[in-house]
């Protein structure tokens, strides 16, 4: 038995090779696999700063050369699949579960070493690519916030938008999630900033108010709109979900005095055009990286991945049916999944969410 593995084997040039199929305690058949435009595109592109730098995890370091990064074997976070064979009381043959092991035919889990969502029967498959990482990403930005606003006394994801002003820079798909995130949990207003009419509409189709960032200043226009008392206009917090240095500078322009970006971006080549010397220093802001590698340090003890998987699937049970009919905007055999990634990266196609199915 062999599995079908999509890796970028060198800069520029996508395959699908075929593998060994090692032992394990359980085998998982994939049906369906998200593609992360942003992350995987880098290393299409070879722009990632990982294929450049070796990074120290001890001291939390870039610097030196980096190891030898091609071929890059293990690409995509986002698979749907079916438990075909266990031998192990931890998982359960038939089961549909969200894992993240790339875009390959299948895997050998082991539940020792790999995260597993178990998606409830009333779910569309589909909609469990976001369960095990995608929505996590997004969820864990609120719990940020949360943790910015109240510390470790954070009782739920409502404490880090629930009453207050939300801005969400990029229409993307981890900007859509967020957002979605913010009204469901109890947000005042919610609003989507992005150049691209496309996913300005994908927005509105959401149910989601957007702005235009390539009108009038969008920030005289929401703090304009947004008033809370003299000299104390703009977001609450805004969560910044867009790869770019612009999209950076604008977050921190929308802010109240005292505000916070939540930033959700990845900034490949650095963020040249961010002016701290301006609103940043003048209003008092605050810049939190919230990184899914990590929660906020006061709530490792009571939130971790699982508990933000959750309270991902329980944003699909309410918003799936809206977010399959429009975030989802490609759904594409796994045989052209080489031309689809290179087609994303040379700009020749515009996706939100493309799916890879088997």
């Amino acid at each position: 038995m062999r599995d079908r593995n999509l890796i970028v084997s060198k800069p520029g040039h996508l395959e699908i090779v075929e593998e060994e199929v090692t032992p394990g305690p359980f085998r998982v058949r994939t049906l369906f696999s998200g593609v992360s435009a942003g992350t995987e595109l880098s290393f299409v592109k070879n722009t990632n700063p990982a294929l450049h730098h070796g990074f120290d995890t001890d001291l939390g370091l870039f610097g030196g050369p980096a190891d030898d990064a091609f071929p890059v074997t293990r690409l995509g976070y986002m698979e749907v699949g079916v438990v075909t064979e266990s031998d192990t009381p931890a998982v359960t043959t038939g089961t549909t579960v969200a894992m993240t092991y790339g875009h390959r035919t299948g895997w050998t889990g082991d539940p020792l070493r790999d995260r597993i969502v178990p998606l409830p029967a009333d779910l569309d498959p589909m909609l469990g690519i976001y369960a095990a990482h995608m929505g996590p990403i997004c969820a864990n930005g609120l719990l940020h916030a949360a943790a910015a606003r109240f510390g470790p006394a954070v009782r739920g994801l409502d404490d880090g938008v629930a009453g207050l002003r939300v801005a969400v820079t990029g229409a993307g798909v981890v900007g859509l999630l967020t957002a979605l995130f913010a009204r469901a949990h109890g947000a005042a207003s919610v609003i989507v900033l992005d150049p691209s009419p496309e996913r300005r509409a994908i927005a509105e189709s959401l149910g989601l108010e957007t702005l235009d960032t390539e009108g009038a200043d969008p920030a005289v226009t929401l703090k304009t709109r947004w008033r809370h008392w003299p000299g104390d206009r703009g977001a609450d917090v805004v969560f910044q979900c867009r790869g770019q240095a612009s999209a950076l500078q604008l977050a921190l322009r929308l802010l109240r005095p005292q505000g916070t970006v939540i930033d959700l971006a990845f900034y490949q080549g650095g963020a040249d055009a961010v002016r701290l010397g301006e609103e940043f220093h003048h209003n008092g802001l605050s810049l939190v990286c919230a990184q899914i590698g990590r929660v906020p340090r006061a709530l490792a003890g009571s939130w971790d991945r699982e508990r933000l998987s959750a309270a991902t699937v329980d944003l699909l049970r309410r918003d799936g049916d809206a977010i399959r009919r429009h975030l989802i905007t490609a759904v594409v055999p796994f045989d052209e999944a080489p031309a689809l990634l290179d087609d994303l990266a040379a700009r020749r196609r515009h996706e939100v969410q493309s799916v890879l199915s088997f």
